[in-house]
């Protein structure tokens, strides 16, 4: 174990993704080997070199709130897609937790860690000024004294907080009286992973007794969706719908863009216990590092590190949840770290394959996968893994089974080489 004495639970959870809005429905899509990747209707994608998309259907922000929280829905007009997704998703994961009364936790050492990158402008916001600002003559020209005169006029005064990344984390504070430390890591598809360690170090030190740590974004804005389109390798085997995203595969083609949020609630054991507190799973070991030009050699050391802080070998572990997203080059760096250190064939799961590119709230949207199989006892399978690679020596789990141990590992990555593992345990 880790050498602090004070260990840090999970006590709520909630997530909010294509698979789902709550908990229920998203555990159970896992264990029906449903994928939320479909055709993307957000807006029109028939030009686009990739038509899927992982996207969050029928979403209502007002929904997920309280009808007495009249503040806080009316606040949601101020929000951005991707700010409304973190900020109703800590409340719905605050209840979770069983909505502990003020006083039950001093709002001093509660605090919030947010992963969130910056947030793409609706088109609606700009659209408008742009539009009496451009002429045509006969290439489009942007006329900065009309953009001056008229356009500025037509854009929302408050439009630069509907998108700055810090809002979500701000939004919950705010509603849950968390008075503690606030921050927001904005490092992409590895954010959200980073911030549960930032909280977990913080804990650690005796700085806090309780995080809402969460992670938020939406990639379908239109803007950043065809931006993404231009340097990401997303599928070309849209053919296969819902199994187009094939982590390991030897005809895996991409991966697909994807939005939704997920928040934990990490609570210091003791004081979690002491105020009756439901305890999911125990957050026991958090390492990062950089593998710049993916050898491979970082990501395994930061795996071994991670271990040898939990105090755990690999016959401890009943699986890897694994960042993999069906594309060429990180699948299989991924794929070789985790051999290194847990031999060949190693039993894991990549919840990319049902929920897409989720990037910021990624890592802890997937790691929720793992905590409802360690709080259930049930590891969900999925079918769609497709033919495995040989250069790939894992073994994805393609049948819904049993928990067979106690631990698991969750890597986060980035494919720039970034890395980070978590290790957690099944509760007491």
């Amino acid at each position: 174990m880790a050498s602090s004495p004070r260990r840090a639970v999970f006590t709520g959870l909630s997530v909010l993704t294509s698979l789902g809005h709550d908990l229920g429905a998203f555990r159970q899509n896992l264990l029906d080997g449903v994928s939320g990747i479909a055709p993307l209707k957000n807006f029109d994608a028939s030009s686009a070199p990739c038509k899927l998309a992982s996207e969050v259907q029928g979403y209502d922000g007002k929904k997920f709130l309280p009808a007495a929280a009249r503040e806080a829905r009316k606040s949601l007009n101020k929000m951005a897609r991707t700010v409304q997704f973190g900020f109703t998703t800590a409340v719905q994961a605050w209840e979770d937790a069983g909505g502990p009364a003020k006083g039950s936790i001093d709002p001093f050492r509660f605090g919030v860690e947010y992963g969130c990158v910056m947030v793409a402008t609706e088109v609606e916001d700009l659209c408008g000024g742009a539009k009496v600002s451009v002429a045509f003559d006969p290439k489009p020209k942007v006329r900065y004294d009309v953009w001056g005169r008229d356009g500025l006029r037509l854009v929302p005064p408050q439009w630069m907080l509907k998108y700055l990344p810090n809002m979500p984390a701000c939004h919950a504070s705010i509603y849950c009286d968390a008075q503690g430390p606030n921050n927001t890591i904005t490092s992409g598809d590895i954010a959200s992973t980073l911030a549960l360690g930032e909280a977990y170090r913080i804990v650690q030190r005796d700085l806090a007794d309780a995080f809402l740590v969460g992670g938020c974004d939406s990639r379908l804005n239109p803007v950043s969706y065809a931006r993404l389109s231009l340097f990401q390798q997303l599928t070309t085997k849209a053919d296969l719908g819902p199994a187009a995203v094939r982590p390991f595969a030897a005809d895996r083609s991409g991966t697909v863009l994807g939005e939704g949020a997920a928040v934990f609630v990490l609570e210091e054991r003791e004081a979690a216990r002491k105020r009756g507190a439901r305890v999911d799973a125990e957050l026991v070991a958090f390492a990062s590092g950089f593998d710049r030009g993916l050898g491979g050699s970082v990501l395994a050391g930061v795996l071994k590190r991670a271990m040898e802080q939990a105090g755990i070998t690999p016959a401890d572990v009943d699986h890897v949840n694994s960042s993999a997203g069906g594309t060429t080059r990180l699948d299989v760096w991924e794929a070789r770290a985790i051999a290194a250190v847990f031999g060949p064939g190693m039993a894991v799961i990549a919840p990319k394959a049902q929920l897409g590119g989720l990037s910021a709230a990624a890592g802890l949207a997937e790691l929720a996968v793992s905590v409802l199989a360690l709080r259930s006892g049930v590891v969900p399978g999925y079918a769609g893994y497709g033919v495995a690679d040989a250069a790939c020596p894992v073994s994805p789990i393609a049948e819904t089974r049993a928990l067979l141990k106690p631990y698991v590992v969750k890597i986060s990555s980035t494919d720039m080489g970034q890395c980070a593992v978590v290790v957690v345990r099944r509760g007491d």
